[in-house]
């Protein structure tokens, strides 16, 4: 299939944009903002300030028939009445913050988990993340289809990698001194959080339920949930993607409403748990365990109140997934 789409400058861009019916109100602003930020990623924010139609005429029957089942749309080129380019600017800033402020409570997370695993690992066995038998049947013996070894296989893998391309200072000094495996509370330093959540994933029970309980979710299993869901979190944010309504593909488990309250809000709501306020709210919780006495949920909820003033286009907090009430919930 060939591309069609032509290349256009700045100036092109705009009057494209102004064409479809996108009001710029300050012209050399606007393209200021193209040149610093760039139109495709500008485009994810004015996406939604686009007119909606049904399923094209393009679509085969078959395939109308299945989004109009899903009751889908389609976003048209022209825009919404009142929407303006500032707008698309205003959202871009406000998710910008947010990234910042997910980023900043997420590092605690982290932290605090490796210390968490680290302790746990380390009382078992120095070298314990290297003793497959130290780790759950389906993380340390079954056999990926793809790769032909086992998931703690790959993330031995990806374990090495870390070490070899890490630059800290203590690694170069346990490798001169004590030589390689390094110990557990020395290697956990190098584990990103995406590697952390992977090998809490392929813990024995018994030692996920032990540090999931300190966070107060009595199910290790659904605690492993939420740190995979709170990892695709990071990578959002570490990619300076699109957040505000994304919907989340890996949707955490809940604990249930008697041991965790704030939950029941998001039960069988299919749009609240496909977004990310409920990851913000998990990081909530888990902030409330690391560090009782952190501004960061004050400054996120203040943050979240400076939504912009879009209500005309159809666009709000709701969209982020918010659940009733949220505000003395949180």
């Amino acid at each position: 299939m060939s591309y069609v789409k032509p290349w256009l400058n700045m100036d092109q861009q705009l009057d494209q944009l102004q064409a479809r019916g996108l009001n710029v109100s300050d012209r050399e602003k606007a393209l200021h903002c193209l040149q610093r930020m760039g139109y495709y990623r500008l485009s994810g924010y004015w996406f939604a300030f686009r007119e909606r139609s049904g399923p094209c005429c393009s679509l085969d029957k078959a395939q109308r028939g299945k989004r109009q089942d899903k009751g889908e749309t389609l976003a048209l080129d022209r825009f919404k009445k009142g929407a303006t380019f500032q707008h698309a600017v205003d959202l871009y800033v406000f998710d910008k913050g947010l990234r910042l402020l997910v980023t900043d409570a997420l590092e605690r997370v982290e932290v605090a988990l490796r210390v968490d695993l680290s302790h746990t690992l380390g009382r078992l066995d120095s070298f314990a993340y290297l003793r497959a038998e130290l780790f759950h049947g389906s993380f340390s013996q079954v056999l990926s289809k793809d790769s032909g070894v086992t998931r703690h296989h790959e993330w031995l893998g990806k374990h090495a990698q870390l070490i070899l391309r890490s630059k800290e200072e203590f690694v170069s000094h346990n490798r001169l001194k004590y030589g390689l495996p390094l110990a557990v509370w020395v290697a956990c330093e190098v584990w990103d959080f995406g590697t952390l959540s992977t090998l809490f994933g392929g813990m024995r029970e018994a030692e996920q339920d032990a540090i999931s309980t300190r966070y107060g979710i009595s199910n290790g299993r659904v605690f492993a949930s939420w740190l995979r869901s709170l990892n695709y979190l990071r990578n959002v944010c570490a990619h300076h993607s699109r957040l505000w309504n994304r919907n989340i593909v890996d949707q955490p488990k809940l604990p249930s409403a008697a041991e965790m309250p704030w939950v029941a809000p998001f039960v069988n709501d299919a749009h609240a748990l496909a977004r990310c306020f409920l990851l913000l709210r998990m990081t909530r919780h888990l902030l409330g365990v690391i560090n009782p006495a952190s501004s960061w949920p004050q400054r996120l909820k203040d943050h979240l109140m400076s939504f912009p003033k879009i209500d005309h286009l159809g666009l709000n907090l709701g969209g982020m997934g918010m659940v009733l009430d949220w505000e003395t919930q949180w």
